[in-house]
């Protein structure tokens, strides 16, 4: 067997209400003076006082930092830091979607170890150590929770990351009554965005690719696929909800480990461009990456076919079921609502080579996509989702 290696966060809490539970749960962890970490609009909405009010019942100083923003900058996370510093923060609580959580685990790491960012970019490099940090997430989508990876926008476009098992937090709280309150709109993007995680884990050709995060990648899209439409249109069953957010941490634990390509490459300008969400900038372009990939890799994606439709288990020849498959994912998105071109969201044709350029730019990713990519690819297939 080929060696690998798979890291993952060491606790994971699966609890309707745990948040309401915060001091009990994360309490020794985070210390005594928490700085929570989340984005305004979750604050108005007050989902953070249960566990604001767990953990100041139980003695616990609670600092809130409530400026993220979609896709958050440097000096959002410089400030985040500063803050951290001022509080006297003895542990990190990161609470929302992706991007409060992305924020948590620099600003864990950078007030931990005291690093210079501009050396913790890439793989590895990230040395810690970093204050204790807790994430819970209120989306089914990033997986952020449990993946060693942080995103933060540089200038006015640029993207760039840190992928260090340093920043895997000490617990992930799973609290599906957290995500019950999610609009159609978020939770169908967000749903599909934690099935391109396992789509693309589980065809990944990195050397990492591995058993682990093959089966963990089927079991997240036997979850996704049977929730994401009573998810969209029947939110407040609290057994899809939980089933959503499992599924999106177990691909999110999926490719943490056999990382992503060629999607979320093409994905990225389409986001930081045109401010287009994450999730849904993935769901534009997903059925025409995996048309250009399906020549070396329809044995492949008619493996998973059936997990996340499983008529298709009918569907005789991997070609055929391949076929099927993407044809079906493309349909899921319109069925949810999702915007299915880019010329719905208002992106002009004259940008895709521009975003063609930028998108070779994720070399990270693309050297795991299944087929080899080149700028001409990207025009052709920006041209097909357009």
């Amino acid at each position: 067997m080929t060696p690998f290696t798979f890291n993952t966060t060491k606790s994971l809490v699966f609890e309707a209400g745990a948040a309401v539970r915060m001091a009990e749960v994360a309490g020794k962890v985070l210390g005594q003076t928490v700085m929570l970490v989340t984005d305004p609009g979750l604050r108005k909405l007050g989902m953070i006082d249960p566990a604001v009010a767990s953990l100041e019942s139980a003695g616990h100083t609670v600092a809130v930092f409530d400026r993220v923003e979609a896709d958050p900058s440097r000096e959002t996370l410089m400030n985040a830091v500063e803050f951290g510093r001022r509080s006297g923060a003895t542990g990190l609580l990161g609470l929302g979607g992706g991007s409060p959580m992305d924020v948590s685990k620099l600003t864990a790491l950078l007030l931990g170890s005291g690093e210079d960012l501009d050396q913790a970019w890439g793989v590895s490099m990230a040395k810690g150590p970093r204050l204790p940090l807790v994430l819970v997430p209120t989306t089914a989508g990033t997986g952020s929770e449990v993946t060693p990876v942080s995103i933060i926008t540089v200038g006015v476009e640029e993207k760039r990351g840190v992928s260090s098992p340093e920043i895997l937090p000490d617990i992930a709280i799973l609290d599906p009554d957290l995500t019950a309150g999610l609009p159609p709109h978020i939770t169908a993007a967000t749903g599909v965005d934690a099935m391109v995680h396992a789509i693309e884990a589980y065809a990944s050709k990195n050397a990492n690719n591995n058993p682990l995060s093959k089966l963990l990648a089927r079991e997240a899209l036997r979850l996704l696929g049977a929730n994401i439409e009573a998810a969209v249109f029947n939110g407040n069953v609290r057994e899809v909800r939980g089933a959503m957010l499992l599924g999106s941490m177990l691909a999110g634990q999926a490719f943490a480990n056999s990382p992503v390509a060629a999607v979320h490459a093409l994905a990225y300008p389409v986001g930081s461009t045109f401010h287009v969400p994450h999730g849904l900038s993935n769901a534009l372009v997903l059925p025409h990456v995996l048309r250009f990939n399906a020549p070396v890799a329809h044995e492949t994606y008619a493996e998973i076919a059936t997990d996340v439709f499983p008529y298709m288990a009918a569907i005789k020849g991997s070609q055929a079921r391949c076929t099927a498959f993407i044809d079906a994912l493309a349909g899921l998105s319109a069925k949810l609502g999702m915007a299915t071109r880019l010329r719905d969201l208002d992106i002009p044709e004259v940008a895709i080579p521009r975003m063609a350029s930028d998108a070779m730019l994720q070399t990270r990713l693309l050297v795991n996509n299944p087929r080899d990519l080149s700028e001409a690819d990207a025009l052709s297939i920006y041209r097909a989702a357009w």
